[in-house]
């Protein structure tokens, strides 16, 4: 990889090494690695550091919180010292830092002779770092970056035997960076050599990503009866078995880890999606993102309350479909360049989540209300083939504008309110969203929220575009349930159109 930065670093330190100040020209070459690690000019300039009496080892200390391109820097230098293996956790803690990128692509870690003289569980516990750090899987770009370290774990492997720590790390390796069958290979040699609760735990995963649910499930259990105290594995099992269209027993195992602790963060999140995906009722999903935003240091990163709204009108995006009128704006002005330019910049046609729009939405505060309202009816807002949903980002711009306000009484559900009267538009539709998002990240506002949604979705039943509302009506947290079944009949069968009067009850919410 090439990179204008790292030849600037490079430039200095030669300049440094020539002056003699050392220090200054590792700190130069630490920066060159960080943006093009496998550099043969970067290399070079090392292994002049490295001809020292000293090995250089102490330009590059890797105390606290060391950057990146000095933990490389280091690793370098104790290979060409002769100790390899001290290396690898260095650059392995690179690779985790920023997984992208080639630290690995170099002929010391190529090397067979790694694998044969690096101790295996020093090896294994590399190697779980590493993979805590890349996620699961490894992301698509960074697997090619990765392989390196899958190789030394294969010579590893080949010069001592039948490990069980390091059979169940380079199993967890293999399967984020795709390679199915040597995990399952690797990982069931590693439960027979040293059984265990994680190898079944490593066994099973290796069993999921192979799709071969029956098999995993096995392990997981057995990993169950190694410590019946550890829950993470229950959720494991309880996802398993909804994967093998096992739901009800699914459930139950939530509800026996739940029993045990109510506020276990992977048996919570597992079982909100297993009970949205029995029922469809997001008042599951809503008591999740409750969960979350009251436990925000949980440990683990969880991925379900997105996995459950992605692709789904308005929990995970705009809705596909027929394109609804413009609508208007209540303000005739001109908007700023600016403030165009900063709905440009977070819109977009999906989110993760509600709350997650909501989040996203936060930029627009330095955007006066006024401007935002104004916004509505500009040209590039109000263009037929206008995919980015700029609406919806400016109604949900004006939540983030009095937010100290108690909500009955705030302006922000003033102006959204006025929104809504009328046809049903891309405006209409956008203020109901943007009260709809509100709602998941308020709960107090979640009662009133569900009234104004109830009632729009009645007065617009049996009329044009009734079908937009409905999509709105069932991502509302705190609806009825015969609000919920009027919503879900409405989308299974479109009314027939038919023109109107105005209703009342709009006009009521605004004098609220």
């Amino acid at each position: 990889m090439d990179s204008p930065s790292a030849h600037r670093d490079l430039a200095r330190a030669r300049d440094a090494l020539d002056r003699g100040e050392t220090a200054s020209a590792a700190g130069h070459i630490a920066a060159a690695l960080a943006h093009a690690p496998t550099l043969p000019d970067t290399h070079e300039l090392l292994s002049r550091l490295a001809a020292r009496a000293d090995g250089g080892l102490d330009l590059f200390p890797v105390e606290g919180h060391a950057p990146v391109g000095r933990l490389a820097a280091r690793a370098h230098l104790l290979a060409a010292t002769g100790r390899p293996e001290e290396g690898l956790p260095l650059l392995a803690a690179a690779s985790g830092h920023s997984p992208g990128l080639d630290w690995a692509g170099v002929p010391w870690v190529g090397d067979p002779a790694l694998g044969a003289r690096i101790d295996p569980g020093v090896l294994a516990r590399t190697v779980m770092r590493l993979c805590t750090a890349v996620g699961d899987p490894a992301p698509a770009g960074s697997v090619t970056m990765l392989r390196p370290y899958l190789d030394v774990v294969r010579h590893a492997i080949a010069a001592h035997g039948e490990h069980g720590m390091l059979l169940g790390a380079g199993s967890a390796l293999a399967r984020r960076l795709g390679e199915v069958r040597l995990a399952v290979d690797w990982a069931g040699r590693g439960a027979r050599a040293q059984p265990s609760k994680l190898a079944e735990i490593w066994l099973g995963y290796a069993y999921r990503s192979a799709g071969r649910m029956p098999e995993a499930l096995a392990a997981l259990r057995r990993a169950v009866a190694y410590d019946p105290d550890d829950l993470s594995v229950y959720a494991d099992v309880a996802a398993t078995l909804a994967d093998l269209g096992r739901l009800d027993e699914a459930l139950r195992w939530t509800e026996l880890a739940l029993e045990r602790d109510p506020d276990f963060d992977c048996v919570v999140h597992t079982a909100h999606r297993l009970r949205y995906r029995a029922d469809g009722d997001v008042a599951h999903l809503v008591d999740l993102a409750d969960f979350i935003r009251g436990h925000p240091d949980d440990a683990h990163e969880h991925t379900d309350l997105e996995e459950c709204c992605r692709e789904t009108p308005w929990l995970g995006g705009l809705p596909a479909g027929a394109t609804l009128p413009a609508g208007r704006a209540p303000v005739n002005a001109e908007p700023s360049a600016d403030a165009l330019h900063r709905l440009h910049r977070i819109s977009g046609p999906t989110w993760p989540h509600p709350p997650g729009a909501y989040d996203r939405a936060l930029g627009l505060v330095l955007v006066e209300p006024w401007e935002l309202l104004a916004l509505l009816a500009h040209p590039e807002t109000t263009r037929a083939d206008q995919q980015n949903g700029l609406e919806v980002w400016a109604c949900l711009g004006l939540l983030h504008h009095g937010a100290e306000e108690p909500w009955p009484e705030s302006s922000r559900r003033r102006l959204l309110l006025g929104l809504l009267d009328g046809e049903v538009d891309r405006v209409t539709q956008a203020a109901l969203f943007a009260l709809v998002a509100y709602a998941w990240v308020d709960p107090e506002a979640r009662a009133d929220v569900a009234a104004v949604v109830a009632a729009r979705l009645t007065e617009t039943a049996s009329r044009p575009n009734a079908r937009a509302v409905a999509e709105l009506a069932l991502a509302a947290p705190a609806l009825d349930r015969p609000t919920r079944e009027l919503a879900a009949a409405t989308i299974r069968v479109p009314a027939v159109p038919r023109q109107r009067g105005r209703g009342r009850s709009l006009l009521r919410w605004r004098r609220d």
